[in-house]
């Protein structure tokens, strides 16, 4: 069974849905308000949060702003508005994908197992990677795939698991410039979506956390109209 947590207000949609994905191979856990699904997700034991946008208190985009701050759960919005600028903003704060209510939940399903499979070979890749290069260095900074932790001078730097997979990315490719498309599929293991700033804004926090403990953070480059790059070269030359 694939571990989903929802987070949505209306108790009999989530039971209802609790009894028909368990029918698809998934096990649905409910939270009913923004602060206990944040609580939940914490524990890290889910692989995809169902997002309700029209929560009480404090709302889907809220719980989406500050789940990012610490987790890179898979994130399917549910939006009563179905509005276009709900859909741009929370692919902004980096949802995975997004479905207007009501809804028909044979595709909630096939939604839910299209998501789940994107990350699948990627995550086997990068395991085997770890066990054949338990070290990466470049610049001065070592990513250590065992523990997966980023250092520079002794100096653990504070990454989530995407920012760590992005600059990982980064160090394999010093001085190519690789697309959003090619970063968006290795990173978040999606399609890219033209209104989807979130790789814009994980890059940015990237930066801001080198900058704030080694000289690299200029080393990251914006490509107009492309992508990014890793420069090799010293940005004060």
């Amino acid at each position: 069974m694939r571990p989903v947590l929802i987070v949505d207000d209306d108790v009999k949609l989530s039971a209802m849905l609790r009894d028909f994905l368990a029918l698809q191979d998934i096990e649905l856990t409910s939270c009913y308000d923004g602060k206990q699904g944040l609580e939940v997700a914490q524990a890290g034991r889910h692989e995809l949060m169902l997002l309700d946008v029209m929560l009480p208190g404090m709302d889907g985009f809220e719980v989406l702003q500050r789940l990012r701050t610490f987790s890179d759960i898979y994130v399917l919005l549910l939006t009563a508005r179905g509005e276009a600028a709900d859909r741009v903003r929370g692919l902004q704060l980096g949802a995975d994908d997004y479905l207007s209510k009501p809804f028909d939940a044979e595709e909630l399903a096939a939604r839910i197992h299209a998501i789940l499979r994107r990350g699948t070979p990627s995550r086997l890749a990068s395991t085997s990677a770890s066990l054949s290069k338990p070290k990466l260095q470049r610049g001065g900074l070592t990513i250590d795939f065992a523990s997966r932790t980023v250092s520079y001078a002794n100096i653990v730097l504070d990454l989530t698991a995407i920012e760590l997979s992005l600059l990982e990315t980064f160090l394999q490719s010093p001085g190519v410039v690789l697309t959003r498309e090619d970063l968006v599929a290795r990173v978040f293991q999606r399609p890219f979506h033209p209104l989807d700033r979130s790789l814009d804004m994980y890059v940015s926090r990237l930066r801001r956390k080198l900058h704030s403990a080694t000289p690299l953070g200029d080393h990251i480059k914006t490509i107009r109209s492309s992508g990014y790059l890793f420069s090799t070269a010293d940005p004060s030359a």
